[in-house]
């Protein structure tokens, strides 16, 4: 009755103005889990990349985005790996192209501790209609909105 691969799968980020890149990689978490922890990077960590929403209102986004599900929960992360390193009951994480690096690292503390390593499900960026990836460093810079619309640049 169950056609989903794995029971319990991670997925991890800043998810500051979360847009369709934040969707395609939490919709696969879905797709392929039937429980999904999403951790949602700290104040304190997630901090390092800028101005960010605060991390309540971040994680209040997700809860609203996926009001519609039941089988989540979401979490603060204060370092890149979370409950992954400590928690044997993951059997997958998804990440983006850009965060499999880090994966890589949960597996390698992960199997260094006698946990079994995480499948890895990579999930390729979402183009904007420039050809380059959304991503939410763009969308503070005004380049880009959250579908990856191009803004037409104002020119001071």
């Amino acid at each position: 009755m169950n056609s989903k691969k794995y029971n319990k799968v991670a997925v991890g980020g800043t998810f500051d103005k979360f847009h369709d890149g934040h969707k395609k990689l939490l919709s696969t978490a879905f797709e392929i889990g039937n429980c999904i922890e999403i951790g949602v990077t700290s104040d304190a960590f997630g901090g390092l990349k800028g101005d960010i929403d605060s991390c309540q209102e971040r994680m209040s986004n997700l809860k609203s985005f996926f009001s519609d599900k039941s089988d989540f929960v979401v979490i603060p992360l204060n370092d890149p790996y979370g409950t992954t390193i400590y928690d044997a009951d993951f059997e997958a994480i998804v990440v983006s192209e850009e965060t499999e690096p880090t994966a890589v690292e949960i597996n390698n503390i992960r199997v260094s501790k006698g946990m079994k390593p995480l499948d890895i499900v990579v999930v390729s960026f979402v183009l904007a209609y420039d050809g380059n990836p959304i991503s939410s460093t763009r969308i503070r810079r005004g380049e880009i909105n959250q579908s990856g619309n191009i803004i037409e640049n104002r020119r001071k």
